[in-house]
């Protein structure tokens, strides 16, 4: 046993070898079969991309149908039971996350595939995904309870019926939890057409194998792997599609509201279209911020997963008396910061997803370098793995591309301001981006926490007073934006859910009228 191992849980070091030598083949998994096309991509691991889990088959326009299909197939007698029995297996699901195997396997294969910490994977794969499952179990509960009122002789009711069609959930790389984009759906009686990242096959894998073996039914959730193009262009345009439930970027969350817009006349209904997409995260100092509690929030919030969270905060506002001492400890926190191996528990953040994203923050990097703006960081390195250093940024132009473009890495742009012009820099933290997802305020002034609440009142969807704009708990900080950042619908809430159901509103007459003559009529 190495000495790193022996830091770790034995279970956890037994399921990190599991995942190492799994030599996964996955299949798509369409009414319960296994697909294997043949077409096949590597699964590899960020941090050491040269070391491969196994491989994932790609499906393409006829696997799309096919899964369409049994999505169809499955929803008749799936939509019809009763919403406990629905939750029997996500609950199970829940129960093999928390108290099983199933545990540490999850967690191994996000450190491994997604390149995440222990700590990390455990309050993703095992935590938050946990978490989603029994809020929206109780949120269902709650929903069925808003009835009408019924008057004497009259009995009114609300039938939360399933959206008569399929969804189409769209889950991005970055949280295993995002699974809940396919599970929240199906809990309430929808059939599922689930498309993954390309670079979190195994995560998905994993998910669907944890579902099946708590009881799920077969063709209620059909996952299919490959080019998002590829699928998205049948099961956009499909007659049949009653809903999205996206996460992702900004650019493909418009493709599809085109995409739906341009085929409106083709399809059996209005499809509902639900996403949370980028953010451009800030942080705003007062010249009465605490100046230890902001530098801790920013170091962490913007770094932690290698600033690969859509709440992350990459853009920070700081008035000139504070600058001197938050920039020397901002530049001492990020140069503590350790880069390597996720597995390894001396390691504070991995490599970023993939080679593409590498390149991309490789590109923006050395322009940070030429401008001169890097105080801590700026360089990357992709010989063993796609590793991007935490980076803090100086940059006068409120405008930069810095400080207005998501960029989804570990990097922080500051840009100082007078003191005496914090009404015009709370102006323009909101106007200076196109997006709206989350934000904070450090201010022990509580004047300024009413200034920056109301002046930020459309710039963030989570609003965060002396704390750090990431880590959002489920049931404690719902969790959407607005603006540039998707359509707000709070997951993990009844404001979800109820995008996913089509209410029926039933009467029954216990005492229907028998008299036609004009006082009955006038009477009704």
């Amino acid at each position: 046993m190495t000495a790193s191992s022996a830091s770790r849980p034995p279970a956890l070091s037994a399921a990190l070898d599991e995942v190492r030598a799994g030599a996964y083949d996955i299949p798509n998994v369409i009414g319960g079969r296994e697909v294997r096309t043949g077409r096949t991509v590597p699964i590899v691991t960020p941090h050491a991309h040269s070391v491969r889990l196994g491989q994932a088959h790609y499906g393409g326009a006829a696997d799309v149908e096919q899964a369409i299909a049994a999505s169809r197939e499955a929803a008749g007698d799936w939509g019809r039971l009763d919403a406990a029995d629905r939750a029997k297996p996500f609950l199970k699901a829940a129960e093999l996350l928390e108290s099983s195997p199933w545990r540490e396997r999850m967690n191994a294969a996000a450190m491994l595939e997604l390149s995440k910490t222990q700590d990390q994977a455990e309050g993703d794969a095992s935590g938050e995904t946990v978490e989603f499952i029994r809020a929206n179990v109780a949120n269902v509960a709650i929903m069925s309870e808003f009835q009408p009122y019924s008057p004497a002789a009259v009995r009114n009711h609300v039938e939360y019926r399933p959206l008569e069609g399929f969804v189409f959930a769209v889950s991005p790389f970055n949280f295993v939890s995002t699974n809940n984009l396919a599970f929240a759906p199906a809990l309430l009686g929808n059939t599922v057409l689930w498309k993954p990242h390309e670079s979190s096959s195994l995560v998905a894998h994993l998910s669907m194998q944890l579902l099946r073996e708590a009881g799920l039914p077969d063709g209620v959730i059909n996952l299919v792997h490959g080019d998002g193009a590829e699928i998205g262009n049948v099961a956009l345009t499909h007659r049949e599609l009653a809903a999205v439930h996206f996460t992702g970027s900004t650019a493909t969350f418009r493709h599809i509201w085109r995409t739906v817009g341009a085929n409106i006349g083709g399809y059996r209904d209005f499809p509902r279209v639900v996403g949370e997409t980028g953010g451009k995260d800030f942080v705003i100092a007062h010249p009465s911020a605490d100046v230890e509690a902001l530098a801790v929030a920013c170091v962490r919030g913007a770094y932690e997963y290698q600033g690969q969270k859509c709440a992350a905060p990459s853009r920070i506002y700081v008035p000139r008396s504070l600058w001197p001492r938050l920039k020397d400890r901002l530049v001492e926190l990020t140069r503590t910061v350790t880069m390597g191996d996720p597995t390894q528990p001396s390691i504070r953040i991995g490599a970023v997803i993939n080679a593409r994203q590498h390149a991309k923050h490789t590109e923006a990097l050395a322009k940070a370098r030429a401008e001169g703006i890097v105080l801590a960081g700026g360089f990357t390195d992709d010989a063993k793995g796609w590793f991007v250093e935490p980076t803090l940024l100086e940059v006068t132009d409120p405008y930069s591309p810095f400080m207005i473009e998501e960029l989804f890495a570990p990097v922080l742009a500051a840009h100082v301001y007078e003191d005496a012009d914090w009404a015009q820099t709370l102006r323009l933290v909101d106007e200076s981006t196109a997006y709206g997802l989350t934000g904070a305020v450090f201010a022990e002034d509580e004047n300024a926490i009413v200034e920056a609440s109301d002046a930020l009142r459309y710039t963030a969807g989570n609003f965060y007073v002396n704390d750090k704009p990431s880590g959002a708990v489920v049931g404690q900080q719902p969790f959407g934006g607005a603006r540039a950042s998707g359509t707000n619908d709070k997951a993990g809430t009844v404001w979800n859910l109820i995008r996913f159901v089509s209410p029926r509103s039933v009467k029954r007459n216990e005492r229907p009228p028998r008299a036609a003559g004009n006082d009955a009529w006038a009477a009704q």
